[in-house]
């Protein structure tokens, strides 16, 4: 009887120790699990089939039109993608201030707009290599009353400037001084300004504005010719990329090699922006690369 109990007493033992094995290996593969989840993959999103971007609803590099996601942006991903093995693109629309917070706190996978690539935004988030190159214009009213032709002019006038908060227009101001510019969230707030008399002038790539006026019966304005932004005697290079989030290097990298094919080739690159007004200036010179643009060079 004494060796059966003995016997029993260590099959428990031998039971328990197993148990806590086995719970440390869970506990163990848990973490795992969690830690590799941490970054967005492309086999996640083809497990998906959907990948999630975020738009500012500003056409035409991404916006809503009859209820639908369009612009060239979006016809860019959704082809990329689709090259990839994810069919289908889904948008949420989020004020140009909030595109990249948003981002970092995974309420999507990656922003659409078009965004330029500068080193206090690269500090933030990572970039694709550069896909649109763009001047920038100004919307004023008719006839162009305060004779207005590049941010210089602006500030030598005193003019009531407006521009998208976070977008690169105002860190222009922001960098020559201009004095008390309005920011507002998107580009339509920036056109509603202009067209009241609350500001003169709406600073904002020039493909943007041509768009606007083109596309948008009855609009009474004049947009200027583009220019290219000076900044303490420097011409900036502005050039959009897609956004991800610093840890989805992998997906990044992935998409790079798909995107470049389409840069590479320039019939390609039109038969997708094209229609929303892109042209083969906005294709970026392949020398231009992200690490140029974060460092300022």
């Amino acid at each position: 009887m004494r060796i059966q109990r003995e016997n029993k007493h260590r099959a428990r033992r031998l039971g328990a120790g197993l148990a806590a094995v086995l719970l440390a290996a869970s506990a163990l593969t848990a973490c795992t699990k969690t830690d590799t989840d941490g970054e967005l993959t492309l086999d996640s999103l083809r497990e998906k089939g959907t990948v999630t971007v975020a738009f500012a609803n500003e056409a035409p590099y991404s916006f809503e039109k009859d209820g639908e996601i369009t612009g060239g942006t979006i016809a860019l991903h959704r082809e990329v993608f689709k090259r990839l093995g994810v069919d289908n693109v889904k948008g949420v629309k989020t004020d140009w201030g909030g595109l990249i917070p948003g981002l970092n706190a995974k309420r999507y996978d990656l922003v659409s707009a078009g965004m330029s690539i500068t080193p206090e935004r690269c500090s933030q988030a990572a970039f694709s290599v550069p896909e649109i190159n763009y001047t920038t214009a100004l919307m004023v009213k008719p006839g162009n009353p305060k004779n207005l032709s590049n941010m210089d002019t602006i500030k030598s006038s005193g003019a009531k400037m407006a521009a998208m908060t976070g977008a690169i227009e105002a860190d222009y101001a922001s960098e020559l001084a201009i004095k008390d510019p309005m920011l507002v969230k998107d580009q339509q707030s920036g056109i509603d300004a202009v067209n009241s008399g609350r500001a003169d002038v709406f600073a904002l790539t020039a493909v943007s504005l041509n768009y606007a006026k083109d596309n948008t019966p009855g609009l009474n304005v004049e947009v200027t010719k583009p220019f290219i932004a000076v900044i303490d005697g420097k011409p900036q290079n502005p050039a959009g990329a897609t956004v991800f989030r610093k840890g989805d290097t992998s997906l990044r990298d992935a998409y790079n090699a798909e995107v470049k094919k389409i840069l590479s080739d320039k019939a390609e690159y039109m038969r997708i922006l094209g229609p929303f007004g892109f042209t083969e200036e906005n294709i970026p010179d392949p020398s231009l690369t992200t690490e140029q643009l974060c460092s300022g060079a």
